[in-house]
Protein backbone atom coordinates (compact mmCIF):
# COMPACT_ATOMS: atom_id res chain seq x y z
CA UNK A 1 0.00 0.00 0.00
CA UNK A 2 1.23 3.38 -0.95
CA UNK A 3 -1.47 5.88 0.51
CA UNK A 4 -3.13 5.00 3.74
CA UNK A 5 -5.95 7.51 5.30
CA UNK A 6 -5.74 8.02 8.82
CA UNK A 7 -8.90 8.60 10.98
CA UNK A 8 -6.77 10.53 13.15
CA UNK A 9 -7.99 12.06 16.19
CA UNK A 10 -4.55 13.29 18.16
CA UNK A 11 -4.65 11.06 20.64
CA UNK A 12 -2.15 8.83 22.25
CA UNK A 13 -3.87 5.44 19.93
CA UNK A 14 -4.00 7.46 16.35
CA UNK A 15 -0.69 9.07 17.19
CA UNK A 16 1.27 6.11 17.80
CA UNK A 17 -0.18 4.66 14.93
CA UNK A 18 1.20 6.84 12.38
CA UNK A 19 4.35 6.17 13.20
CA UNK A 20 3.59 2.72 13.55
CA UNK A 21 1.91 2.23 10.31
CA UNK A 22 5.08 3.57 7.85
CA UNK A 23 7.02 0.82 10.19
CA UNK A 24 4.69 -1.86 9.37
CA UNK A 25 3.92 -1.27 5.54
CA UNK A 26 6.18 1.72 4.52
CA UNK A 27 3.05 3.95 3.46
CA UNK A 28 2.70 7.38 3.63
CA UNK A 29 0.22 7.95 6.31
CA UNK A 30 -2.57 11.38 5.37
CA UNK A 31 -4.27 12.10 8.59
CA UNK A 32 -8.12 13.16 8.63
CA UNK A 33 -9.20 14.67 11.86
CA UNK A 34 -13.16 15.64 12.44
CA UNK A 35 -13.65 18.47 13.97
CA UNK A 36 -16.74 17.37 15.39
CA UNK A 37 -16.47 19.85 18.86
CA UNK A 38 -13.47 18.15 20.65
CA UNK A 39 -10.14 20.27 18.45
CA UNK A 40 -9.99 23.37 20.53
CA UNK A 41 -6.47 24.26 18.80
CA UNK A 42 -6.36 22.85 15.26
CA UNK A 43 -2.18 24.33 15.02
CA UNK A 44 -1.57 21.83 17.96
CA UNK A 45 -3.36 18.78 16.42
CA UNK A 46 -1.32 20.06 12.91
CA UNK A 47 1.98 19.65 14.78
CA UNK A 48 1.12 16.74 16.51
CA UNK A 49 0.47 14.96 13.13
CA UNK A 50 2.86 15.93 11.39
CA UNK A 51 5.61 15.44 14.32
CA UNK A 52 4.37 11.76 14.58
CA UNK A 53 5.20 11.17 10.68
CA UNK A 54 2.49 12.30 8.19
CA UNK A 55 3.03 13.46 5.08
CA UNK A 56 -0.62 15.57 5.51
CA UNK A 57 -3.53 16.36 7.15
CA UNK A 58 -7.17 17.56 6.70
CA UNK A 59 -9.02 19.48 9.63
CA UNK A 60 -11.83 20.03 8.70
CA UNK A 61 -15.08 21.42 10.95
CA UNK A 62 -18.09 19.13 10.45
CA UNK A 63 -19.74 20.63 13.22
CA UNK A 64 -23.01 21.52 11.11
CA UNK A 65 -22.73 18.87 9.23
CA UNK A 66 -22.98 16.66 12.34
CA UNK A 67 -25.49 18.52 13.75
CA UNK A 68 -27.88 18.46 11.05
CA UNK A 69 -27.59 15.13 9.41
CA UNK A 70 -26.61 13.20 12.40
CA UNK A 71 -27.52 14.31 15.84
CA UNK A 72 -31.40 15.87 14.24
CA UNK A 73 -32.24 12.50 13.09
CA UNK A 74 -30.92 10.53 16.28
CA UNK A 75 -33.37 13.63 18.51
CA UNK A 76 -36.28 13.13 16.67
CA UNK A 77 -35.51 9.19 17.12
CA UNK A 78 -35.58 9.64 20.58
CA UNK A 79 -32.41 7.59 20.34
CA UNK A 80 -30.59 6.22 23.47
CA UNK A 81 -29.02 2.80 23.48
CA UNK A 82 -30.25 0.93 26.81
CA UNK A 83 -32.39 3.98 27.70
CA UNK A 84 -29.44 6.16 28.91
CA UNK A 85 -26.69 6.61 26.61
CA UNK A 86 -27.29 9.43 23.93
CA UNK A 87 -25.37 7.84 21.14
CA UNK A 88 -22.71 10.78 21.19
CA UNK A 89 -19.46 8.47 19.87
CA UNK A 90 -21.77 6.18 17.97
CA UNK A 91 -23.07 9.39 16.11
CA UNK A 92 -19.83 10.78 15.13
CA UNK A 93 -18.54 7.62 13.39
CA UNK A 94 -20.44 7.20 10.21
CA UNK A 95 -19.69 10.71 9.62
CA UNK A 96 -16.23 10.00 10.23
CA UNK A 97 -16.22 7.08 7.44
CA UNK A 98 -18.36 9.31 5.01
CA UNK A 99 -15.34 12.01 4.93
CA UNK A 100 -12.72 8.88 5.24
CA UNK A 101 -14.09 7.49 1.58
CA UNK A 102 -13.93 10.80 -0.06
CA UNK A 103 -10.57 11.66 1.50
CA UNK A 104 -9.30 8.42 0.31
CA UNK A 105 -10.71 8.51 -3.72
CA UNK A 106 -9.48 12.29 -3.47
CA UNK A 107 -5.88 11.11 -2.43
CA UNK A 108 -5.92 7.96 -4.96
CA UNK A 109 -5.46 5.85 -1.41
CA UNK A 110 -5.42 2.52 -1.31
CA UNK A 111 -6.40 2.03 2.01
CA UNK A 112 -7.99 4.19 5.10
CA UNK A 113 -7.06 3.16 9.02
CA UNK A 114 -8.43 3.75 12.36
CA UNK A 115 -7.56 3.79 16.13
CA UNK A 116 -10.30 1.64 17.24
CA UNK A 117 -9.77 -1.16 19.56
CA UNK A 118 -9.76 -4.59 18.85
CA UNK A 119 -13.35 -5.35 21.47
CA UNK A 120 -14.99 -2.12 20.90
CA UNK A 121 -18.03 -0.89 19.04
CA UNK A 122 -16.00 2.18 17.29
CA UNK A 123 -14.14 -0.16 14.85
CA UNK A 124 -17.68 -1.79 13.62
CA UNK A 125 -19.00 1.72 12.97
CA UNK A 126 -15.82 2.95 10.67
CA UNK A 127 -15.93 -0.19 9.21
CA UNK A 128 -19.21 -0.88 8.37
CA UNK A 129 -19.92 2.35 6.73
CA UNK A 130 -16.76 2.68 4.96
CA UNK A 131 -17.33 -1.12 2.95
CA UNK A 132 -20.99 0.30 2.95
CA UNK A 133 -20.23 3.23 0.75
CA UNK A 134 -16.92 1.81 -0.88
CA UNK A 135 -16.08 -1.97 -0.65
CA UNK A 136 -12.86 -1.56 -2.59
CA UNK A 137 -11.07 0.49 -0.09
CA UNK A 138 -8.89 -1.66 2.55
CA UNK A 139 -9.35 -1.14 6.07
CA UNK A 140 -6.23 -1.34 8.40
CA UNK A 141 -6.60 -1.30 12.17
CA UNK A 142 -3.44 -1.05 13.91
CA UNK A 143 -4.90 -1.44 17.17
CA UNK A 144 -6.04 -5.27 16.32
CA UNK A 145 -2.50 -5.57 14.97
CA UNK A 146 0.20 -3.84 17.06
CA UNK A 147 2.08 -5.58 20.03
CA UNK A 148 1.60 -3.19 22.47
CA UNK A 149 -0.83 -4.23 25.57
CA UNK A 150 -1.49 -1.24 27.39
CA UNK A 151 -1.45 2.22 27.05
CA UNK A 152 1.36 2.47 29.38
CA UNK A 153 3.48 1.12 26.88
CA UNK A 154 2.02 3.00 24.07
CA UNK A 155 3.02 6.33 26.47
CA UNK A 156 6.69 4.61 25.97
CA UNK A 157 6.51 4.32 22.34
CA UNK A 158 5.34 7.66 21.99
CA UNK A 159 7.97 9.05 24.13
CA UNK A 160 10.47 7.14 22.45
CA UNK A 161 9.64 8.35 19.22
CA UNK A 162 9.14 12.14 20.16
CA UNK A 163 5.86 11.49 19.71
CA UNK A 164 3.86 14.62 21.80
CA UNK A 165 0.43 12.71 23.61
CA UNK A 166 -1.43 14.29 26.66
CA UNK A 167 -2.26 11.15 27.92
CA UNK A 168 0.36 9.74 30.66
CA UNK A 169 0.78 7.05 33.01
CA UNK A 170 -1.17 8.21 35.95
CA UNK A 171 -3.94 9.63 33.82
CA UNK A 172 -4.37 7.09 30.95
CA UNK A 173 -7.94 8.08 30.58
CA UNK A 174 -9.46 7.41 26.56
CA UNK A 175 -11.63 10.28 25.39
CA UNK A 176 -14.03 10.74 23.00
CA UNK A 177 -15.89 13.97 23.30
CA UNK A 178 -17.96 15.89 20.36
CA UNK A 179 -20.88 18.57 20.85
CA UNK A 180 -23.40 15.88 21.79
CA UNK A 181 -20.86 14.51 24.63
CA UNK A 182 -18.24 13.41 26.12
CA UNK A 183 -17.06 9.28 26.30
CA UNK A 184 -14.51 8.09 28.87
CA UNK A 185 -12.85 4.99 29.32
CA UNK A 186 -9.32 3.27 30.75
CA UNK A 187 -7.92 3.31 34.07
CA UNK A 188 -9.62 3.30 37.32
CA UNK A 189 -12.62 3.24 35.59
CA UNK A 190 -13.04 -0.02 34.22
CA UNK A 191 -13.52 -1.23 38.44
CA UNK A 192 -17.05 -0.96 38.00
CA UNK A 193 -17.20 -0.27 42.07
CA UNK A 194 -15.12 2.53 41.96
CA UNK A 195 -16.71 5.79 41.71
CA UNK A 196 -15.76 7.82 39.09
CA UNK A 197 -13.03 10.68 40.46
CA UNK A 198 -13.91 14.28 39.33
CA UNK A 199 -10.66 14.48 37.37
CA UNK A 200 -12.01 11.72 34.89
CA UNK A 201 -15.17 14.53 33.62
CA UNK A 202 -14.45 16.82 30.79
CA UNK A 203 -17.59 19.68 30.71
CA UNK A 204 -19.87 18.92 33.82
CA UNK A 205 -19.43 20.81 36.93
CA UNK A 206 -19.81 18.17 40.23
CA UNK A 207 -23.72 18.45 40.95
CA UNK A 208 -22.41 19.42 44.89
CA UNK A 209 -20.19 22.23 43.81
CA UNK A 210 -23.08 23.37 41.30
CA UNK A 211 -25.06 26.45 42.07
CA UNK A 212 -27.89 26.02 44.92
CA UNK A 213 -30.91 28.46 43.11
CA UNK A 214 -31.97 26.66 40.14
CA UNK A 215 -31.71 27.74 36.33
CA UNK A 216 -34.93 28.03 33.88
CA UNK A 217 -34.47 27.18 30.14
CA UNK A 218 -36.82 27.85 27.71
CA UNK A 219 -36.43 26.01 24.19
CA UNK A 220 -38.27 27.01 21.45
CA UNK A 221 -38.97 24.21 18.24
CA UNK A 222 -40.01 24.46 14.92
CA UNK A 223 -41.26 21.74 13.20
CA UNK A 224 -38.72 19.66 15.60
CA UNK A 225 -35.89 21.87 15.25
CA UNK A 226 -34.18 23.75 18.51
CA UNK A 227 -33.92 26.79 17.08
CA UNK A 228 -34.31 29.33 20.21
CA UNK A 229 -33.00 29.56 23.68
CA UNK A 230 -34.75 31.75 26.47
CA UNK A 231 -35.76 33.85 24.24
CA UNK A 232 -32.92 34.80 21.92
CA UNK A 233 -32.97 32.78 18.42
CA UNK A 234 -29.68 30.95 17.30
CA UNK A 235 -28.41 28.32 14.60
CA UNK A 236 -28.78 24.55 15.58
CA UNK A 237 -24.59 24.04 16.94
CA UNK A 238 -24.46 27.17 18.52
CA UNK A 239 -27.56 26.58 20.79
CA UNK A 240 -26.20 22.81 21.74
CA UNK A 241 -22.95 24.08 22.92
CA UNK A 242 -25.18 27.32 24.95
CA UNK A 243 -27.39 24.14 26.42
CA UNK A 244 -23.87 22.52 27.32
CA UNK A 245 -22.39 25.02 29.01
CA UNK A 246 -25.60 25.76 30.98
CA UNK A 247 -26.34 22.51 31.73
CA UNK A 248 -22.96 21.13 32.77
CA UNK A 249 -22.62 24.00 35.17
CA UNK A 250 -25.17 22.26 37.19
CA UNK A 251 -23.85 18.39 36.84
CA UNK A 252 -26.43 17.60 34.35
CA UNK A 253 -26.14 14.93 32.04
CA UNK A 254 -23.58 12.63 34.13
CA UNK A 255 -24.05 8.72 33.18
CA UNK A 256 -22.54 5.41 34.56
CA UNK A 257 -23.53 2.60 33.40
CA UNK A 258 -22.64 -1.19 32.51
CA UNK A 259 -23.19 -1.51 28.68
CA UNK A 260 -23.58 -4.18 26.94
CA UNK A 261 -20.76 -3.94 23.78
CA UNK A 262 -21.88 -5.13 20.10
CA UNK A 263 -18.70 -7.28 20.39
CA UNK A 264 -20.10 -9.43 22.92
CA UNK A 265 -18.41 -8.26 26.15
CA UNK A 266 -19.93 -5.75 28.98
CA UNK A 267 -17.77 -2.64 29.93
CA UNK A 268 -18.54 0.07 32.59
CA UNK A 269 -18.89 3.30 30.51
CA UNK A 270 -18.20 6.82 31.61
CA UNK A 271 -20.23 9.58 29.85
CA UNK A 272 -21.25 13.70 30.03
CA UNK A 273 -24.08 14.38 27.83
CA UNK A 274 -25.99 17.77 29.23
CA UNK A 275 -27.04 19.40 26.21
CA UNK A 276 -28.33 15.54 24.67
CA UNK A 277 -30.13 15.27 28.31
CA UNK A 278 -31.88 18.13 28.50
CA UNK A 279 -32.83 18.63 24.28
CA UNK A 280 -34.07 14.91 24.13
CA UNK A 281 -36.07 15.41 27.42
CA UNK A 282 -37.23 18.68 25.56
CA UNK A 283 -38.31 17.15 22.62
CA UNK A 284 -39.87 14.07 24.12
CA UNK A 285 -42.34 16.73 26.48
CA UNK A 286 -43.21 18.86 23.54
CA UNK A 287 -43.79 15.54 21.31
CA UNK A 288 -46.20 14.40 24.32
CA UNK A 289 -48.20 16.96 23.97
CA UNK A 290 -49.04 17.18 20.40
CA UNK A 291 -49.06 13.35 19.54
CA UNK A 292 -51.57 10.71 20.18
CA UNK A 293 -51.39 8.09 22.39
CA UNK A 294 -50.72 4.91 20.10
CA UNK A 295 -48.45 6.61 18.18
CA UNK A 296 -46.28 7.45 21.01
CA UNK A 297 -46.25 3.93 22.38
CA UNK A 298 -45.10 2.80 19.07
CA UNK A 299 -42.48 5.21 18.58
CA UNK A 300 -41.09 3.86 21.73
CA UNK A 301 -40.56 0.42 19.99
CA UNK A 302 -39.42 1.37 16.83
CA UNK A 303 -36.82 4.13 18.95
CA UNK A 304 -35.19 1.59 21.15
CA UNK A 305 -34.02 -0.73 17.80
CA UNK A 306 -33.13 2.58 16.45
CA UNK A 307 -30.63 3.00 19.00
CA UNK A 308 -29.56 -0.37 18.48
CA UNK A 309 -28.80 0.32 14.70
CA UNK A 310 -26.94 3.39 15.74
CA UNK A 311 -24.86 1.64 18.24
CA UNK A 312 -24.37 -0.90 16.06
CA UNK A 313 -22.91 0.98 13.03
CA UNK A 314 -25.49 0.12 10.78
CA UNK A 315 -26.34 3.68 10.09
CA UNK A 316 -26.38 3.91 6.16
CA UNK A 317 -28.97 0.36 6.21
CA UNK A 318 -32.16 0.35 4.54
CA UNK A 319 -33.90 -0.07 7.61
CA UNK A 320 -32.26 2.94 9.59
CA UNK A 321 -33.05 5.02 7.01
CA UNK A 322 -36.71 3.97 6.90
CA UNK A 323 -36.93 4.61 10.54
CA UNK A 324 -35.63 8.07 9.66
CA UNK A 325 -38.40 8.79 7.42
CA UNK A 326 -41.48 7.61 9.94
CA UNK A 327 -39.52 9.69 12.82
CA UNK A 328 -39.59 13.45 10.67
CA UNK A 329 -42.66 12.01 9.08
CA UNK A 330 -44.57 13.79 12.56
CA UNK A 331 -42.21 16.60 13.15
CA UNK A 332 -44.12 19.74 12.03
CA UNK A 333 -46.41 19.34 15.02
CA UNK A 334 -43.13 19.43 17.12
CA UNK A 335 -43.81 23.31 17.81
CA UNK A 336 -43.73 25.24 20.48
CA UNK A 337 -41.67 25.58 23.61
CA UNK A 338 -40.76 23.83 26.65
CA UNK A 339 -39.11 24.97 30.23
CA UNK A 340 -36.84 23.32 31.86
CA UNK A 341 -35.33 23.26 35.30
CA UNK A 342 -32.06 22.75 36.13
CA UNK A 343 -31.09 21.77 39.45
CA UNK A 344 -28.34 20.02 41.72
CA UNK A 345 -27.35 16.99 39.06
CA UNK A 346 -31.18 17.32 36.99
CA UNK A 347 -32.72 18.44 33.96
CA UNK A 348 -36.71 18.44 34.81
CA UNK A 349 -39.27 20.10 32.44
CA UNK A 350 -41.68 22.19 34.67
CA UNK A 351 -43.55 23.77 31.15
CA UNK A 352 -44.62 22.71 27.82
CA UNK A 353 -46.46 24.79 25.09
CA UNK A 354 -47.89 24.08 21.25
CA UNK A 355 -50.43 25.76 18.65
CA UNK A 356 -50.68 22.26 17.55
CA UNK A 357 -51.28 21.02 21.83
CA UNK A 358 -53.87 17.59 21.73
CA UNK A 359 -54.23 18.76 25.69
CA UNK A 360 -57.22 19.78 26.84
CA UNK A 361 -57.59 21.41 30.14
CA UNK A 362 -61.72 21.65 30.26
CA UNK A 363 -61.24 17.58 29.83
CA UNK A 364 -58.44 17.22 32.49
CA UNK A 365 -59.45 19.57 34.87
CA UNK A 366 -61.30 18.73 38.15
CA UNK A 367 -62.49 22.09 39.01
CA UNK A 368 -65.73 23.32 37.99
CA UNK A 369 -64.81 24.07 34.59
CA UNK A 370 -65.17 20.38 34.07
CA UNK A 371 -66.49 19.32 30.53
CA UNK A 372 -66.15 15.91 30.66
CA UNK A 373 -69.16 13.64 29.91
CA UNK A 374 -68.75 11.39 33.27
CA UNK A 375 -71.96 9.41 32.38
CA UNK A 376 -70.49 7.79 28.95
CA UNK A 377 -67.85 6.62 31.06
CA UNK A 378 -70.05 3.43 32.68
CA UNK A 379 -70.75 2.53 28.93
CA UNK A 380 -66.60 2.60 28.09
CA UNK A 381 -66.69 0.20 31.19
CA UNK A 382 -68.79 -2.19 30.44
CA UNK A 383 -67.22 -2.51 26.56
CA UNK A 384 -63.74 -2.18 27.40
CA UNK A 385 -64.01 -5.26 30.02
CA UNK A 386 -66.42 -7.11 27.91
CA UNK A 387 -63.98 -9.83 26.71
CA UNK A 388 -63.21 -10.62 29.97
CA UNK A 389 -66.44 -10.85 31.66
CA UNK A 390 -66.35 -14.34 33.92
CA UNK A 391 -63.13 -15.48 32.38
CA UNK A 392 -61.86 -16.13 35.80
CA UNK A 393 -65.13 -16.74 37.33
CA UNK A 394 -65.37 -19.74 39.90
Amino acid sequence: MKKIVLAYSGGLDTSCAVKWLQERYGAEVICFSAFLGEVKNPSVLRKRAFRAGAKRIYIEDLKKEFARDFILPALWAHARYEGKYPLATALGRPLIARHLVRIARKEGAEAVAHGCSGKGNDQVRIEVGVRTLDPRLKIVAPLREWDFKSREEEVDYARENGIPVEATKKSPYSIDQNIWGVAIEAGILEDPWQEPPEAAYRITRSPEKAPRAPKYLVIEFESGIPVGLNGRRMPWVELIQKVTQLAGAYGVGRLDQIENRLVGIKSREIYEAPAATVLLSAHEELEGMVMDREFLHYKRLLSEKYSELVYYGLWFTPLKQALDQFFQSNQKRVTGKVRIKLSRGEAVCVGRSSPYSVYSERLATYSEKDAFDRRAAEGFMKIWGLPYEGTKGN
